[in-house]
Protein backbone atom coordinates (compact mmCIF):
# COMPACT_ATOMS: atom_id res chain seq x y z
CA UNK A 1 0.00 0.00 0.00
CA UNK A 2 2.06 2.65 -1.36
CA UNK A 3 1.38 4.99 -0.68
CA UNK A 4 -1.03 5.25 1.85
CA UNK A 5 -3.18 8.76 0.42
CA UNK A 6 -1.86 12.12 -1.54
CA UNK A 7 -3.28 15.22 -0.13
CA UNK A 8 -4.39 16.37 3.14
CA UNK A 9 -4.86 14.16 5.82
CA UNK A 10 -7.44 16.20 8.78
CA UNK A 11 -6.20 15.75 12.13
CA UNK A 12 -9.50 15.95 13.71
CA UNK A 13 -10.76 17.31 16.84
CA UNK A 14 -12.73 15.29 18.67
CA UNK A 15 -16.02 16.48 19.52
CA UNK A 16 -17.31 16.14 23.34
CA UNK A 17 -20.46 16.29 25.29
CA UNK A 18 -21.33 15.23 29.04
CA UNK A 19 -21.57 11.61 27.99
CA UNK A 20 -18.22 11.60 26.32
CA UNK A 21 -17.96 11.91 22.59
CA UNK A 22 -20.39 13.25 20.70
CA UNK A 23 -20.71 10.87 17.80
CA UNK A 24 -23.15 12.62 15.78
CA UNK A 25 -21.04 15.82 15.65
CA UNK A 26 -17.96 13.61 14.94
CA UNK A 27 -20.18 12.56 11.18
CA UNK A 28 -21.03 16.06 10.75
CA UNK A 29 -17.09 16.63 10.64
CA UNK A 30 -16.83 13.57 8.24
CA UNK A 31 -19.44 14.90 6.40
CA UNK A 32 -17.89 18.48 5.98
CA UNK A 33 -14.08 17.33 5.17
CA UNK A 34 -15.80 14.63 2.36
CA UNK A 35 -17.11 17.98 0.80
CA UNK A 36 -14.88 20.00 1.07
CA UNK A 37 -12.08 17.22 -0.63
CA UNK A 38 -10.13 16.18 2.56
CA UNK A 39 -8.26 12.72 1.29
CA UNK A 40 -7.93 11.01 4.83
CA UNK A 41 -9.13 11.65 8.36
CA UNK A 42 -6.88 11.05 11.31
CA UNK A 43 -8.74 10.67 14.48
CA UNK A 44 -7.59 9.82 18.26
CA UNK A 45 -4.50 11.78 17.38
CA UNK A 46 -2.59 14.76 19.59
CA UNK A 47 -5.11 17.15 17.92
CA UNK A 48 -7.99 14.58 18.79
CA UNK A 49 -7.36 14.83 22.81
CA UNK A 50 -6.39 10.48 22.99
CA UNK A 51 -4.73 11.72 26.07
CA UNK A 52 -7.56 12.45 27.89
CA UNK A 53 -10.30 10.28 26.04
CA UNK A 54 -10.50 6.69 27.84
CA UNK A 55 -10.04 3.27 25.82
CA UNK A 56 -13.80 2.95 24.90
CA UNK A 57 -14.06 6.42 24.11
CA UNK A 58 -11.32 5.84 21.14
CA UNK A 59 -13.38 3.31 19.34
CA UNK A 60 -16.46 4.90 19.55
CA UNK A 61 -14.91 7.93 17.89
CA UNK A 62 -12.87 5.25 15.19
CA UNK A 63 -15.90 3.15 14.67
CA UNK A 64 -18.29 6.95 13.91
CA UNK A 65 -15.62 8.21 11.82
CA UNK A 66 -15.19 4.56 10.00
CA UNK A 67 -19.09 4.63 9.33
CA UNK A 68 -19.45 7.93 8.18
CA UNK A 69 -16.47 7.88 5.52
CA UNK A 70 -18.00 4.70 4.22
CA UNK A 71 -14.70 3.24 2.63
CA UNK A 72 -14.48 6.75 0.50
CA UNK A 73 -11.46 7.61 2.18
CA UNK A 74 -9.06 6.08 4.30
CA UNK A 75 -9.75 6.50 8.03
CA UNK A 76 -6.18 6.54 10.35
CA UNK A 77 -6.76 5.72 13.70
CA UNK A 78 -4.42 6.90 16.49
CA UNK A 79 -2.74 4.29 18.96
CA UNK A 80 -0.65 5.54 21.55
CA UNK A 81 0.39 5.98 24.95
CA UNK A 82 3.51 4.63 27.46
CA UNK A 83 2.12 1.51 28.03
CA UNK A 84 2.62 -1.05 24.80
CA UNK A 85 -0.15 -3.42 26.32
CA UNK A 86 -2.82 -0.84 26.59
CA UNK A 87 -1.29 0.44 23.57
CA UNK A 88 -1.52 -2.96 21.45
CA UNK A 89 -5.49 -2.97 22.80
CA UNK A 90 -6.04 0.26 20.68
CA UNK A 91 -4.40 -1.20 17.99
CA UNK A 92 -6.84 -4.23 18.12
CA UNK A 93 -10.17 -1.79 18.98
CA UNK A 94 -8.56 -0.19 15.27
CA UNK A 95 -8.92 -3.08 13.59
CA UNK A 96 -12.34 -4.02 15.04
CA UNK A 97 -13.62 -0.47 14.12
CA UNK A 98 -12.24 -1.84 10.24
CA UNK A 99 -9.90 1.69 10.27
CA UNK A 100 -7.44 1.62 7.09
CA UNK A 101 -4.36 2.23 9.15
CA UNK A 102 -2.85 2.98 12.26
CA UNK A 103 -0.86 6.13 13.56
CA UNK A 104 1.57 4.99 16.55
CA UNK A 105 3.90 7.61 17.99
CA UNK A 106 6.69 6.35 20.10
CA UNK A 107 5.96 6.38 23.96
CA UNK A 108 5.91 9.43 25.43
CA UNK A 109 8.06 9.71 29.08
CA UNK A 110 9.16 5.91 29.46
CA UNK A 111 11.96 7.30 26.90
CA UNK A 112 12.83 3.41 25.85
CA UNK A 113 16.11 2.46 23.94
CA UNK A 114 15.80 2.33 20.64
CA UNK A 115 15.41 -1.69 20.98
CA UNK A 116 12.36 -1.30 23.80
CA UNK A 117 10.74 1.56 20.27
CA UNK A 118 11.63 -1.48 18.16
CA UNK A 119 9.78 -4.35 20.28
CA UNK A 120 7.18 -1.45 20.94
CA UNK A 121 6.05 -1.09 17.11
CA UNK A 122 6.03 -4.83 16.35
CA UNK A 123 4.22 -5.43 19.48
CA UNK A 124 1.25 -3.00 17.73
CA UNK A 125 2.29 -4.10 14.18
CA UNK A 126 1.21 -7.58 15.25
CA UNK A 127 -1.70 -6.76 17.12
CA UNK A 128 -2.86 -4.70 14.99
CA UNK A 129 -2.67 -6.35 11.64
CA UNK A 130 -3.09 -2.97 9.83
CA UNK A 131 -1.05 -0.78 7.97
CA UNK A 132 1.10 1.60 10.08
CA UNK A 133 2.16 5.09 9.94
CA UNK A 134 5.33 6.04 12.28
CA UNK A 135 4.74 9.31 14.01
CA UNK A 136 7.76 11.41 15.46
CA UNK A 137 6.76 14.00 17.31
CA UNK A 138 9.66 14.25 19.94
CA UNK A 139 8.19 17.94 21.21
CA UNK A 140 5.31 15.28 22.71
CA UNK A 141 7.04 12.86 23.43
CA UNK A 142 10.93 13.26 24.42
CA UNK A 143 11.81 11.16 22.02
CA UNK A 144 12.96 11.52 18.21
CA UNK A 145 13.06 8.93 15.82
CA UNK A 146 16.14 9.06 13.98
CA UNK A 147 15.80 8.18 10.06
CA UNK A 148 18.19 5.11 10.83
CA UNK A 149 15.43 3.76 13.74
CA UNK A 150 12.82 4.85 10.99
CA UNK A 151 14.70 2.51 8.24
CA UNK A 152 14.92 -0.41 10.41
CA UNK A 153 11.16 -0.18 11.02
CA UNK A 154 10.55 0.37 7.04
CA UNK A 155 11.87 -3.59 6.90
CA UNK A 156 8.31 -4.79 8.04
CA UNK A 157 6.08 -4.11 5.01
CA UNK A 158 3.34 -3.36 7.48
CA UNK A 159 4.43 -0.43 8.12
CA UNK A 160 3.58 2.32 4.93
CA UNK A 161 4.06 5.74 6.19
CA UNK A 162 5.86 8.97 8.21
CA UNK A 163 3.92 11.45 10.29
CA UNK A 164 7.58 13.57 10.03
CA UNK A 165 7.07 16.56 13.02
CA UNK A 166 10.62 16.98 14.20
CA UNK A 167 10.74 20.51 11.99
CA UNK A 168 14.69 19.62 11.39
CA UNK A 169 14.90 19.87 7.71
CA UNK A 170 18.01 18.11 7.63
CA UNK A 171 16.55 15.38 9.42
CA UNK A 172 13.67 15.51 6.69
CA UNK A 173 16.10 15.20 4.10
CA UNK A 174 17.83 11.84 5.19
CA UNK A 175 14.31 10.45 5.96
CA UNK A 176 13.41 10.66 2.09
CA UNK A 177 17.18 9.79 1.03
CA UNK A 178 16.95 5.95 3.10
CA UNK A 179 13.29 5.17 2.97
CA UNK A 180 11.72 8.01 0.35
CA UNK A 181 10.92 5.10 -2.28
CA UNK A 182 9.23 2.75 0.31
CA UNK A 183 6.72 4.87 2.50
CA UNK A 184 4.41 7.10 2.30
CA UNK A 185 6.28 10.98 3.99
CA UNK A 186 3.69 13.39 5.16
CA UNK A 187 4.38 16.57 7.04
CA UNK A 188 3.35 17.02 10.23
CA UNK A 189 3.60 20.73 10.28
CA UNK A 190 1.26 22.65 8.30
CA UNK A 191 4.15 25.73 7.61
CA UNK A 192 6.26 23.29 5.92
CA UNK A 193 4.39 21.19 3.55
CA UNK A 194 6.30 22.27 0.53
CA UNK A 195 9.88 21.31 1.82
CA UNK A 196 8.28 17.94 2.36
CA UNK A 197 6.80 17.69 -1.21
CA UNK A 198 9.75 18.98 -2.75
CA UNK A 199 11.85 15.77 -1.24
CA UNK A 200 8.88 13.42 -2.59
CA UNK A 201 6.86 13.45 0.28
CA UNK A 202 3.21 12.65 -0.53
CA UNK A 203 1.32 14.94 2.26
CA UNK A 204 0.39 16.62 4.85
CA UNK A 205 -1.24 15.17 8.24
CA UNK A 206 -2.70 18.32 9.13
CA UNK A 207 -4.17 20.61 12.19
CA UNK A 208 -5.11 23.45 9.37
CA UNK A 209 -7.37 21.20 7.41
CA UNK A 210 -9.36 21.12 10.36
CA UNK A 211 -10.67 24.77 9.15
CA UNK A 212 -9.12 25.44 5.58
CA UNK A 213 -9.90 21.61 4.32
CA UNK A 214 -10.00 22.81 0.95
CA UNK A 215 -7.20 24.76 0.74
CA UNK A 216 -5.04 22.59 1.95
CA UNK A 217 -5.87 19.95 0.04
CA UNK A 218 -5.26 21.90 -2.83
CA UNK A 219 -1.62 23.26 -1.59
CA UNK A 220 -0.57 20.12 -2.20
CA UNK A 221 -2.30 18.39 -5.77
CA UNK A 222 -1.79 22.33 -6.62
CA UNK A 223 2.34 20.97 -6.14
CA UNK A 224 1.53 17.43 -7.90
CA UNK A 225 -0.15 18.60 -10.49
CA UNK A 226 2.60 21.07 -11.47
CA UNK A 227 0.86 24.02 -10.48
CA UNK A 228 4.42 25.43 -8.00
CA UNK A 229 3.44 29.20 -7.72
CA UNK A 230 -0.21 28.19 -6.87
CA UNK A 231 1.32 25.89 -4.31
CA UNK A 232 3.79 27.93 -2.99
CA UNK A 233 1.02 31.22 -3.20
CA UNK A 234 -1.36 28.71 -0.51
CA UNK A 235 1.52 28.11 1.69
CA UNK A 236 3.08 31.70 2.21
CA UNK A 237 -0.82 32.66 2.30
CA UNK A 238 -2.00 30.75 4.93
CA UNK A 239 1.37 31.09 7.22
CA UNK A 240 -0.91 34.09 9.32
CA UNK A 241 -3.40 31.59 10.31
CA UNK A 242 -1.05 28.81 10.67
CA UNK A 243 1.06 30.78 13.18
CA UNK A 244 -1.95 31.40 15.16
CA UNK A 245 -3.70 27.92 15.27
CA UNK A 246 -0.08 27.11 17.57
CA UNK A 247 -0.26 30.49 19.27
CA UNK A 248 -1.30 28.39 22.54
CA UNK A 249 -0.59 24.28 22.34
CA UNK A 250 -2.17 22.40 19.97
CA UNK A 251 -5.35 21.98 20.15
CA UNK A 252 -6.73 24.43 22.04
CA UNK A 253 -7.14 27.02 19.13
CA UNK A 254 -7.67 24.63 16.44
CA UNK A 255 -10.56 23.16 18.71
CA UNK A 256 -12.01 26.72 19.01
CA UNK A 257 -11.83 27.81 15.64
CA UNK A 258 -13.84 24.71 14.67
CA UNK A 259 -16.27 25.60 17.10
CA UNK A 260 -16.69 28.88 15.58
CA UNK A 261 -17.37 27.25 12.21
CA UNK A 262 -20.75 26.54 13.88
CA UNK A 263 -19.94 22.68 15.10
CA UNK A 264 -20.65 21.75 18.31
CA UNK A 265 -17.64 20.21 19.29
CA UNK A 266 -17.36 21.46 22.99
CA UNK A 267 -14.51 23.05 24.73
CA UNK A 268 -11.17 21.50 25.38
CA UNK A 269 -10.78 18.58 28.58
CA UNK A 270 -8.16 19.22 31.01
CA UNK A 271 -5.36 19.88 31.74
CA UNK A 272 -6.57 22.04 28.54
CA UNK A 273 -7.92 25.09 28.69
CA UNK A 274 -10.19 27.51 26.41
CA UNK A 275 -8.19 29.75 24.35
CA UNK A 276 -6.91 33.31 26.03
CA UNK A 277 -8.76 36.80 24.50
CA UNK A 278 -5.91 37.44 22.80
CA UNK A 279 -5.65 34.35 21.05
CA UNK A 280 -8.97 33.84 19.75
CA UNK A 281 -8.64 37.31 18.80
CA UNK A 282 -5.49 36.64 16.26
CA UNK A 283 -6.83 33.70 15.69
CA UNK A 284 -10.45 35.28 14.37
CA UNK A 285 -8.52 37.87 12.50
CA UNK A 286 -7.00 35.68 10.56
CA UNK A 287 -9.91 33.18 9.68
CA UNK A 288 -11.34 36.37 8.45
CA UNK A 289 -8.60 37.18 6.36
CA UNK A 290 -8.47 33.95 4.41
CA UNK A 291 -12.18 34.26 4.13
CA UNK A 292 -13.42 32.20 6.79
CA UNK A 293 -16.14 33.21 8.33
CA UNK A 294 -18.67 31.75 11.16
CA UNK A 295 -21.11 29.28 11.01
CA UNK A 296 -20.64 28.98 7.22
CA UNK A 297 -19.23 25.56 6.87
CA UNK A 298 -22.11 23.49 8.47
CA UNK A 299 -24.53 24.46 6.37
CA UNK A 300 -22.45 24.83 2.95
Amino acid sequence: MFPLFVGSGVALVTPFNRQGVDTDVLQELVAFHLREGTDALVVNGSTGEAATMSAAEQRAAAEAAVEAAAGRVPVIVGAGGSDTAAVVELARAARAARADAVLVSPPPYNKPPAAGILAHYRAVLDAADLPLVVYNVPSRTACNLAPALIEQLAEDERVVGVKEASGDIAQIVDLARRVGDRLSIYSGNDDQVLPFLALGGQGVISVLANIAPAATTRMVHSFMEGKLDEARELQLDYLPLIRALFSEPNPIPVKAAVAALGFAVGEVRLPLVPPSQACMGELVACMRERGIHPAEAVHA
